[in-house]
C-alpha cells in the first residue's frame, strides 16, 4: 500500500475529524458531547500511532508527550482544540491539532531533540455549551473559576459538574490541572485567521501581536405583559421594543468604535412569555464586546450602559445588567514573534504582524510561558460557519513554519 504524503495525511485527518458532529448544516461538536469525545479518541489514536505517550489532565485536556534526550530541560508545547460552535466549520482549532501532530511527526524524522515536545488538545475552547471559553487552557494556566463553572449549565439543563462526572472527571480536582509555576520553555499555536487581513495582503503567515479579549454580560429588560389586542400602543411597557432599541444601540456603538479594533455583538435573545398575542414581559439578551485596547472596551461598555438608561427611561421599562466575564487583551511574547518571523524566512513564507479579534488558548498559556501564534489565511475571513475554508496549501505552509519554530525551540 502506498504511504500517504505529508499533505495527503493532513487532508485525510482534517476531513476524517470533520465527520464527528457533521450535520445537515456544518459541524456541531460541542464540548464533552459524544461527537467531541469521539473526535478526541480519534486524535488520541493518531498520537499513539505517531509514538507519543498520551494522557489526560484533571479537566480532560489531552497531552501527547514525545520525550526529549534531556529530561531535565523544560518541554516545548503546541496544540489547539477540537470542539466547535453550533453549525461551525472544520478548520477552526483542528488545523492546530492536526498541524501540530504533523509537525511532531516531521521532527521525529529529523533525529532526536533535546527538549520534550507536547501536543495539547484543550477541552472547552468554545463557549457555546457552558458559556465559558477556553476552559481547558484556563485550567492549565491556573486560571480556572471553579465556583462559576460549578453553576454553569448547557441549554438542556445539564450542569458542567454533572457532565464532568459522566466522563470520570471531578470539578473539585480541576485546580490540579494547573501548570503554573512549572517550567515550560514555550507554547506555539497554529490557527486559521478568522479574518481577512492575510487574504487581502497576499501574505502566507500572520504573526499575532495581540489577542483581543471578550467582555460578556447579560441584559435583562422587564416590562409588563398585557393583551396585544386591547392595550393601546401609547400605554404599553413592551420589554421587546426596549430590547430591540438596545440591540440597535449596541450595533451603533460598535460601529463607532470599530476603527479602534473593538466590536460589539448581541448573540442571543430570549423573549417571555413568547406568545403572539401577549406583549412581551421579559427579554434576556447576551452581549459580547471584544477588542485589543482595554480602555476602549471600558469606554464602549459605559456607552452601552448610558444608552440603556436612556432607552428604558423613555420606554418605562426596567433593566438589569449582569457581568458574565471580563478578560483583558493579551500580548504575545515578542521573542516568540521574532522566532516565527525567522522561521517564515527560513521556509520562504511571507508574513505580517497582526492582531486577532478571536479568543485563543494561547492567550491563557501566555500567562505561564512565552507564547506565540502562527496564523494561516481564511477564505473571505469566514469562520464559525459551514463555509469556513482554508486552502490546504496554506495550511501546509503554516505547518512548515510551525515545524521550523518548534525545531529551533527543541533542538
Amino acid at each position: 500500500m502506498r504511504v500517504k504524503t505529508d499533505k495527503e495525511w493532513v487532508i485525510n485527518e482534517i476531513e476524517e475529524i470533520a465527520c464527528f458532529g457533521k450535520g445537515q448544516r456544518g459541524i456541531t461538536r460541542l464540548a464533552f458531547t459524544e461527537a467531541d469525545i469521539l473526535a478526541q479518541e480519534y486524535i488520541m489514536n493518531l498520537m499513539e500511532q505517531a509514538g507519543l505517550t498520551v494522557s489526560r489532565d484533571p479537566i480532560g485536556n489531552i497531552i501527547g508527550h514525545l520525550t526529549g534526550q534531556d529530561k531535565s530541560l523544560p518541554p516545548v508545547l503546541t496544540g489547539s482544540h477540537l470542539d466547535t460552535v453550533p453549525e461551525g466549520g472544520k478548520f477552526d482549532g483542528v488545523v492546530g491539532v492536526v498541524g501540530g501532530l504533523a509537525a511532531i511527526r516531521r521532527l521525529q524524522d529529523m533525529g532526536p531533540l533535546a527538549h520534550t515536545l507536547e501536543l495539547i488538545i484543550f477541552v472547552g475552547e468554545e463557549s457555546s455549551r457552558f458559556g465559558f471559553a477556553t476552559m481547558g487552557s484556563k485550567a492549565m494556566a491556573g486560571l480556572a473559576n471553579t465556583y462559576a463553572w460549578g453553576k454553569a449549565k448547557d441549554k438542556q439543563g445539564n450542569s458542567f459538574k454533572k457532565i464532568m462526572s459522566q466522563h470520570n472527571l471531578d470539578i473539585k480536582q480541576i485546580d490540579d490541572a494547573s501548570r503554573r509555576g512549572e517550567e515550560i520553555k514555550a507554547f506555539l499555536e497554529l490557527h486559521i485567521e478568522q479574518g481577512c487581513s492575510l487574504e487581502k495582503s497576499g501574505n502566507n503567515i500572520g504573526i499575532v501581536k495581540t489577542i483581543a479579549a471578550p467582555t460578556r454580560f447579560k441584559i435583562t429588560v422587564e416590562g409588563l405583559a398585557a393583551h396585544s389586542g386591547s392595550t393601546p400602543m401609547e400605554e404599553r411597557h413592551d420589554a421587546l421594543v426596549s430590547a430591540a432599541m438596545i440591540v440597535l444601540a449596541v450595533q451603533n456603538i460598535g460601529l463607532a468604535q470599530s476603527s479602534k479594533g473593538t466590536v460589539a455583538t448581541v448573540g442571543d435573545l430570549k423573549v417571555n412569555p413568547g406568545s403572539i398575542n401577549v406583549i412581551p414581559r421579559l427579554v434576556e439578551m447576551l452581549v459580547e464586546l471584544r477588542g485589543v485596547n482595554q480602555e476602549n472596551i471600558i469606554e464602549c461598555l459605559q456607552d452601552i450602559k448610558d444608552e440603556i438608561s436612556n432607552i428604558t427611561e423613555k420606554q418605562d421599562t426596567v433593566v438589569a445588567i449582569e457581568m458574565i466575564s471580563s478578560e483583558k487583551p493579551v500580548e504575545m511574547n515578542p521573542a516568540m514573534g521574532k522566532l516565527i518571523e525567522q522561521s517564515c524566512f527560513t521556509v520562504g513564507a511571507s508574513c505580517q504582524i497582526l492582531n486577532t479579534g478571536s479568543g485563543h488558548d494561547a492567550m491563557n498559556m501566555a500567562k505561564i510561558t512565552p507564547s506565540g501564534m502562527v496564523i494561516v489565511p481564511s477564505r473571505n475571513g469566514i469562520s464559525h460557519n459551514p463555509d469556513e475554508y482554508t486552502e490546504y496549501d496554506d495550511i501546509m505552509i503554516g505547518i512548515d513554519v510551525l515545524t521550523e519554530a518548534l525545531y529551533q525551540l527543541a533542538k
